[in-house]
């Protein structure tokens, strides 16, 4: 029923005011309302649920025992424990978790939840590096017993697949070629443990552990100073060339002048250096537990297992949880934490530790 709304004559200026209906809405308005609802209830929905699953998908692997690890793998497939096993194992599992954890491998996403994640990336890009070190350390160096013997076919394969793209979505993507990576390192391990098959072969040689352990060590100086420069710091400049340097005349009892620069992390990038930190962190704790067990007998001659569980102490201390929402960036000595310079004091510590390994393991 309609109700109309008329007015006789004309209006106070002279105009004529039309006969008009009202309340009735509009042909379709109920529809298009419940449309619009329905479009906001969905739309609220998926916002929730990537929420969560982001929170899900962001918490980080927990460290895992390595030697029960390898023991139960070597026990589900009928094989012996035999002199590298554990450390191929935990490298499998190590690269494994990337692909397996909580949300999968997300650095390549190209939809939300992972597309929002920033810190994920970073702390699989960490631990992605180490599986990189350690594979082309198998190849060149663990699996060869001198320079002119031939390098294993499957670590030969194994390698290049790790070093592929890590933000590569399709055709192919990361994930398809680390799981080429991870099955080319079961076929090496499987002929590794079989007493039936000679080629595969693990060196223990204190020369092998020293020339991969420079790589940690490099990797870990890196990081700690890319870590102490949330803060900002003086870096002297290096790349005064030699022979402009033999130019400048000192006076006698004067200081000669060195130019100087100031190197800061961009505050944007605090947080993905934080976290690639702690992803190599993560991997190379488990990975030098394995090397603890592999190369034990080097490590007892050398009187150099104490430095090598010294290093896997300052690891497993920067993994403890962060509790703050964001990663802090307060001045050295101010109110509120640094947790930048936090991580670098662990690092630095187990880079320390690294180079008393080295000149344990170079020494007759």
């Amino acid at each position: 029923m309609l109700d109309w709304k008329k007015r006789s004559g004309t209006a106070g200026g002279g105009e004529r005011v039309d006969e008009k209906p009202v309340g009735k809405a509009p042909r379709g308005y109920w529809g298009g309302l419940f449309f619009s609802r329905a479009v906001g209830a969905v739309v609220g929905i998926y916002l929730v649920v990537t929420v969560v699953l982001g929170i899900w998908w962001s918490s980080e692997p927990a460290l895992f025992p390595v030697q029960q690890q390898a023991q139960a793998a070597a026990e589900r497939e009928g094989k012996p424990m035999v002199i590298g096993y554990t450390t191929v194992e935990t490298l499998k599992t190590v690269a494994s978790t990337l692909l397996d954890k909580p949300g999968g491998y997300i650095s390549n996403d190209r939809f939300p939840p992972g597309l929002w994640l920033d810190n994920t990336p970073s702390w699989e890009y960490g631990v992605l590096v180490q599986v990189r070190d350690l594979s082309r350390a198998l190849r060149k160096d663990f699996a060869r017993s001198q320079s002119q013997s031939a390098e294993d076919g499957d670590l030969a394969r194994a390698e290049p697949l790790f070093n592929f793209d890590n933000k590569s979505w399709i055709l192919p993507s990361s994930e398809s070629q680390y799981r080429d990576g991870i099955a080319a390192l079961s076929r090496y391990q499987a002929r590794l443990s079989d007493p039936n098959q000679k080629g595969a072969l693990f060196y223990t040689r204190a020369d092998n552990l020293n020339n991969w352990l420079g790589d940690v060590g490099t990797r870990l100086g890196s990081l700690s100073q890319r870590l102490s420069a949330s803060v900002g710091r003086v870096k002297l400049n290096s790349t005064l060339k030699t022979e402009a340097q033999s130019t400048v005349t000192v006076k006698p009892g004067e200081v000669p002048q060195v130019d100087e620069e100031i190197v800061e992390t961009p505050w944007m990038q605090i947080d993905n250096v934080f976290y690639e930190a702690r992803g190599q962190a993560w991997a190379l704790s488990h990975l030098l537990r394995a090397i603890e067990v592999d190369f034990a007998d080097v490590l007892a001659k050398k009187n150099a297992t104490v430095s090598v569980r010294q290093i896997i102490r300052e690891l497993e201390a920067s993994q403890e949880p962060m509790w703050s929402p964001v990663i802090l960036n307060g001045s050295p000595f101010g109110v509120f934490a640094n947790h930048s310079l936090v991580m670098a004091n662990y690092l630095s510590r187990a880079n320390a530790a690294v180079i008393d390994l080295r000149q344990l393991l170079s020494q007759g």
